[in-house]
């Protein structure tokens, strides 16, 4: 069975997990209604997405849309 040797130090073990950190999301403004939005999703203040409206304004995505 695998067992360290020796303690693994608290500054060794912190610059292992350096990169797990938590990115904050991405937001874009719409340009139809200049809220923030995820790139590449549908607004959902007003419904659009790439320059035409896919759903309802003011009602939330529960599946995908394809069109």
């Amino acid at each position: 069975m695998a067992v360290p040797k020796k303690k693994v130090s608290p500054s060794r073990r912190n610059m292992r997990r350096s990169h797990e950190a938590l990115r904050a999301e991405a937001h874009a403004e719409c340009p139809n209604c200049g809220e923030l939005k995820r790139p590449h999703h549908v607004c959902p203040s007003c419904g659009y997405y790439d320059g035409r409206e896919v759903a309802p304004a003011g009602k939330r995505l529960k599946v995908v849309v394809r069109t």
